[in-house]
């Protein structure tokens, strides 16, 4: 079926914008602290910051992620043809809990972020070292 393949691809874009988002919470004040200009590229701190806007403010509006959602209509519910692999990555991405639970760690983790943000500022680290040889 089409339908399947597309919502399967949705489900692995899915899994990439999520393990992008939980990375970023991570290697984002650990780079930091170890001199890591990658942290400090505007353009990856803003997709970043911009995903987790869009995930918050779904939530805070009630609505699942447009992902979920996408995948859901084109899948259909409790497909039993689905491996098993992927029913239990299911399982670990879609908890089956209250929208306001969603919505509050959401807009925890939307808070930390732009937290970073002012403590990890985009631009040249302020503790680079220096690599200039002795003249």
């Amino acid at each position: 079926m089409p339908d399947s393949k597309i919502a399967a691809a949705i489900f692995a874009a899915h899994l990439v914008v999520i393990a992008f988002n939980v990375a970023g919470l991570i290697v984002i004040p650990v780079g930091a602290w170890l001199g890591w200009s990658i942290v400090r590229i505007a353009w990856l701190r803003l997709l970043h910051l911009g995903l987790l806007v869009i995930v918050t403010g779904q939530a805070l509006a009630g609505r699942a992620c447009i992902l979920t959602i996408w995948q859901n209509d084109l899948a259909g519910f409790g497909q039993p043809t689905q491996p098993m692999i992927m029913r239990w990555i299911e399982r670990l991405v879609y908890w089956h809990l209250p929208m306001w639970v969603f919505a509050a760690m959401y807009s925890g983790v939307f808070l930390y972020v732009v937290a970073l943000t002012m403590l990890v500022p985009f631009g040249k680290s302020r503790h680079r070292r220096d690599q200039h040889s002795p003249n």
